[in-house]
């Protein structure tokens, strides 16, 4: 049955997608503004499985630096040029989309596109990570595939038979000439092939997340987790932080419990991985929440910092990527160079 969104939702949405985000991706907030603008509510969701599977779609999110976003806010249709120019080179109109990305900013992105094309309760990650290569339908080398991006002053740079590594390299290129982030877009597949190589009802888990949020008010930390389907990996205070030694990008934060528990939270742009007392206990692509401990706001990882008080908790991974190693390789730890924290499936 197709999921009906309201304007009220928007706030427990925002606050699914930000636990989904595992610290990165971007703060929901921007997209949050213009939706709450938005004349096209209430909003139709579906599921996969109520499209017909021949539907051609798109894939949208923005990339690049959020920061940046911040400071340069996105108008009301980011991702036209980049579907526009998909379209002109496959001849085929994309009247469905989901999103590259269910967590953080990108969980929303996809109804801001409401008004014009079916939403599809589906997305390419399952949670937030940092490249675009990762994304399933690349990860899964669908034939056929074609990537847009702007890149300023009425340009667009497109990838025809779209592989991984092209796609990071190039379109991130396109990226910084746009100045620092942009719309992106992939096409050239159909709602049937999201089946198999994508993540179905990241909407759903967000908005039950969201709700599960707000009526958790109060709960002590093992209860909150419990009510959130997710693990207590342990609560206390930022003690230090030092760089991870032998990663480019990646930084540690020492945490130590109430119970004398030593703590190493590892974070690139999304924590990665949760080690307790020199054991690992959560590694990407499982789901690593670190919450404010006294508002139970979702924090990112530049908001870490020596001296906050957070509680850390894990949420599962989506199954597609465990289901085939070559897939899970693509998330792990070891993925950035980071040696010994892979978590055990």
């Amino acid at each position: 049955m197709p999921l009906t969104l309201q304007a009220a939702d928007l706030p427990t949405l925002s606050r699914g997608f930000a636990l989904l985000s595992s610290g990165g991706g971007g703060s929901p907030h921007v997209a949050q503004l213009i939706l709450t603008q938005s004349d096209t509510w209430p909003i139709t969701v579906h599921g996969i499985e109520e499209l017909d599977p021949a539907t051609p779609c798109v894939a949208v999110g923005y990339i690049g630096s959020t920061l940046l976003l911040e400071e340069r806010l996105p108008d009301a249709d980011p991702f036209t040029p980049a579907i526009a120019a998909i379209e002109r080179w496959l001849g085929v109109e994309s009247s469905a989309v989901c999103s590259i990305e269910g967590a953080g900013l990108n969980g929303l992105s996809t109804l801001q596109l409401a008004s014009r094309r079916t939403i599809v309760d589906a997305d390419c990650m399952g949670r937030a990570l940092p490249d675009l290569d990762q994304i399933s339908l690349l990860v899964d080398a669908l034939p056929g595939l074609v990537a847009a991006t702007p890149t300023g002053a009425g340009g667009v740079a497109l990838i025809d038979r779209a592989r991984p590594e092209d796609v990071e390299r190039v379109l991130r290129t396109a990226t910084s000439c746009n100045g620092g982030w942009a719309g992106f877009a992939l096409g050239g597949f159909q709602v049937g092939d999201l089946l198999d190589h994508a993540m179905p009802d990241g909407i759903k888990r967000a908005r039950t997340l969201g709700r599960a949020m707000v009526a958790a008010d109060g709960l002590r930390p093992n209860e909150l987790a419990a009510a959130l389907g997710g693990t207590l990996l342990g609560a206390g205070r930022v003690v230090a932080s030092t760089h991870e030694p032998g990663a480019a990008g990646a930084h540690s934060y020492d945490v130590r419990t109430d119970g004398g528990d030593v703590l190493r939270l590892v974070a690139r742009s999304e924590f990665i991985a949760l080690v307790r007392n020199g054991a690992v206990q959560a590694a990407s692509p499982t789901i690593i929440v670190v919450l404010d401990s006294l508002s139970r706001v979702a924090l990112q990882v530049d908001e870490i910092a020596v001296g906050k008080d957070v509680i850390i908790l894990s949420l599962p991974a989506p199954a597609w990527w465990a289901a085939d190693a070559r897939r899970l390789a693509r998330a792990r730890p070891s993925r950035w160079g980071i040696a010994g924290l892979e978590e055990v499936c």
